[in-house]
């Protein structure tokens, strides 16, 4: 879609007259076509149900009717929707110079106290608020993973383009350390950062009869998730793969012998195809929150994943691992799963207490102490940091491969290796030197 064909389908929902008067008003970004979307409205929900105010911007594509009917059912939640490309999109920077425009307009409408941007490339702007910046994923990152190799030439804006939201940002929010290493490596150290954890609410069937078969997210096409992988084994399994996802080319599965491509999935869709699955599958390269793993936990299902950091930083020790390429390893991992009904109902057991423990109301809490910290009053010449409103644990980010979670993290943002008290506060912050808003407003570095 290109840029004058996004400017034509543009539309909003009222805003709660209660948005202007409540603690935190939180104009938030998202998109309609990834994992963003269900945290977007998990993270409302919850921050909502707090007595803060929550108004989304969305980009990418319109909303689905299913999609709308999820923010319905958020009272008080507004929607602000756009079919505005993001900065991972084909050629997207007309359409994201029109964003800006768009964006500006709805701060100067609803005021927010606090600007939550999911999404890299809008930053710089003028913002009236505070900006906390979320990294959800990153295509340097993903292509390194894919392709064990640094990205080509015509990535370079778009490596602009983040660098300069990283230097504009308030604070940087990431799910995982994993991720937070990914855009130290790719970008360098720009802003202050934490991470917070994603959190999901329990599925409604969590005790649903389960099926003989395996279910994967991972699109056949998608190289980062991998679903190429567990196709070309699915005619060495006694049970049937299921592969739902966004497949543009999914009727070429029909060469994949004892795999059923279901295509593009709603989140109720998907909770409803978990609930009565046995065993998920996620044989990753690239996955830097993978929310389909927390449903699928949610959801009582035996887990095999790729190991690679994040996923690992998320479920070690309650999902069996192997290396994304090995095949042969995945293939017998499934199988042993298939054959051994004990092993399949303890690591399904081990990964819904694991799940459990990431809440939504954990993730808002967290998200809550962030809007704090950089809405605090600050005297002239000190960063966001400088005075927080509660006190934080300082710590630099160092590769640590190899070593244990506890060990490489901590336990602040991670509720299996830390209990935390309910007045405790001191989520680790992991501190970038140096913020560079002086380019804020101006024209952007990519321009």
């Amino acid at each position: 879609m290109g840029a004058e064909a996004a400017v034509a389908k543009v539309w909003s929902t009222p805003v709660p007259a209660a948005f202007s008067t409540a603690r935190h008003r939180v104009l938030m970004t998202t998109d309609t076509l990834s994992d963003v979307w269900p945290y977007a409205i998990e993270l409302s929900r919850a921050l909502i149900a707090r007595g803060h105010a929550v108004a989304l911007a969305a980009m990418g594509a319109l909303p689905s009717r299913e999609q709308q009917r999820e923010v319905a059912a958020v009272p008080g939640l507004a929607l602000h929707a756009s079919a505005y490309k993001l900065a991972w999109m084909d050629d997207p920077w007309d359409d994201m110079r029109l964003a800006s425009k768009w964006l500006m307009n709805l701060a100067r409408e609803l005021r927010p106290s606090v600007v939550h941007l999911n999404h890299f490339g809008h930053a710089d702007l003028p913002w009236p608020a505070p900006v906390l910046s979320v990294a959800h994923s990153c295509v340097l990152a993903w292509w390194r993973a894919v392709h064990a190799a640094p990205p080509p030439p015509a990535w370079l804006r778009y490596r602009q383009c983040v660098a300069a939201s990283l230097r504009a940002s308030d604070l940087l929010i990431a799910p995982t350390y994993a991720m937070l290493h990914g855009l130290e490596r790719h970008y360098g150290t720009h802003c202050a950062a934490r991470v917070i954890a994603h959190g999901r609410s329990p599925v409604t069937e969590a005790s649903a009869v389960k099926g003989p078969w395996i279910f994967s997210a991972a699109s056949i096409d998608d190289a980062g998730r991998n679903g190429q992988s567990l196709a070309n084994i699915a005619a060495q399994l006694s049970w049937p793969v299921y592969i739902g996802g966004d497949t543009p080319h999914h009727e070429s599965a029909g060469g994949f012998d004892n795999v059923r491509v279901l295509g593009q999935l709603g989140n109720a869709q998907l909770r409803r195809w978990l609930a009565h699955t046995s065993i998920y599958a996620a044989p990753a390269r690239y996955e830097p929150s993978g929310l389909a793993v927390f449903d699928a936990a949610l959801a009582r299902c035996a887990l095999v994943l790729g190991d690679i950091d994040s996923l690992r930083e998320l479920w070690d020790g309650v999902a069996l691992f192997i290396a994304p390429d090995d095949t042969q390893a995945l293939q017998r991992t499934l199988q042993r799963l298939i054959d051994d009904p004990e092993l399949r109902e303890r690591q399904a057991a081990l990964a819904l207490r694991r799940a459990q423990m990431y809440t939504p109301e954990a993730m808002a809490d967290g998200y809550v102490h962030a809007y704090n910290d950089i809405a605090a009053p600050r005297t002239v010449g000190t960063t966001a940091l400088a005075q927080p409103a509660r006190a934080a644990t300082l710590v630099q980010i160092a590769p640590m491969l190899g070593a244990r979670q506890e060990d490489r993290h901590g336990y602040a943002a991670f509720p299996h290796v830390w209990n935390r008290q309910p007045d405790q506060h001191d989520d680790h912050v992991v501190a970038w030197p140096g913020r560079d808003r002086s380019h804020r407003g101006s024209r952007r570095p990519d321009t």
